[in-house]
């Protein structure tokens, strides 16, 4: 069976064509350029033309994240971010107990699974400071690239602002000083895993599975092995959502939800 999943995020639209359990094709688009270019607007809110994504003959479809509500929900099932989520999570790292972290562009989730099902999670939505868009901001400001950026950890300088916006003028402050970009990377990446703490507080000691972008933040992992007996990396971080997708179409298939 041939199965597809969309990940409509704030910032990126994910997709993933898989069958027999493997992913046959893959992809990103910019979420702007996936409305503009993808959708066609009807009856009050946008469609995705599924003929345009260069995916086809998909048995079953599968969506997911912020734009969900808008697919066609006559070829395309929508479920919640958190469930979508934990199915990748599962196919990825075949675990049904660990705690999944995804840090995506505007929000993140905590989600602990237990048995292959899920128990308790955290989220927080309202607040950029604590998500890659922050980073992204800290980047620019500092003109280094994010991989770079998310190098350091060692010698972090104290960054204290809890806004993302205010946290710019405290990190131009800090050049102005005279402190070294490195030390800079370092404290951006610190304030990053001291947002995170008060989500995580409860889930310490288990097995940490990173998702999302931020995933691939080396110093993060780096902090968060102080808290977990184990960081779980996933082969497809960013793609998580559209596989759990993919994952969950496959259950239906098999009558089991």
């Amino acid at each position: 069976m041939r199965v597809l999943g969309i990940d409509m995020g704030s910032r990126e639209v994910k997709l993933v064509m898989m069958e027999c359990d493997q992913i046959i094709q893959k992809k990103k688009i910019s979420t702007m350029t996936f409305y503009k270019n993808f959708c066609i607007y009807r009856d009050g809110k946008l469609e995705v033309d599924v003929s345009r994504l260069g995916m086809y003959n998909q048995d079953k479809a599968v969506s997911t994240g912020y734009g969900r509500n808008n697919t066609d929900l006559n070829s395309f099932r929508a479920i919640t971010e958190i469930k979508a989520h934990a199915y990748g999570a599962m196919f990825q790292t075949k675990l049904k107990d660990f705690v999944l972290l995804d840090i995506g562009g505007q929000d993140v989730k905590v989600v602990k699974v237990e048995n292959g099902l899920v128990t308790d999670l955290e989220l927080n939505e309202k607040c950029a400071a604590s998500c890659g868009r922050y980073l992204e901001n800290m980047a620019a400001v500092l003109e280094v690239s994010l991989e770079d950026m998310s190098q350091h950890y060692e010698g972090a300088v104290q960054l204290n602002s809890t806004c993302s916006v205010f946290s710019e003028s405290e990190l131009i402050g800090k050049i102005a000083e005279g402190v070294k970009t490195e030390q800079l990377c370092a404290g951006v990446n610190y304030s990053l895993y001291k947002r995170l703490n008060p989500l995580l507080s409860r889930f310490k000691g288990k097995k940490l599975v990173l998702a999302g972008g931020v995933a691939k933040n080396r110093a993060l992992t780096q902090y968060l092995k102080s808290d977990f007996d184990e960081i779980i990396h996933l082969a497809e971080p960013q793609f998580n959502g559209a596989i759990g997708c993919c994952s969950y179409a496959e259950l239906l298939a098999t009558h089991v939800d």
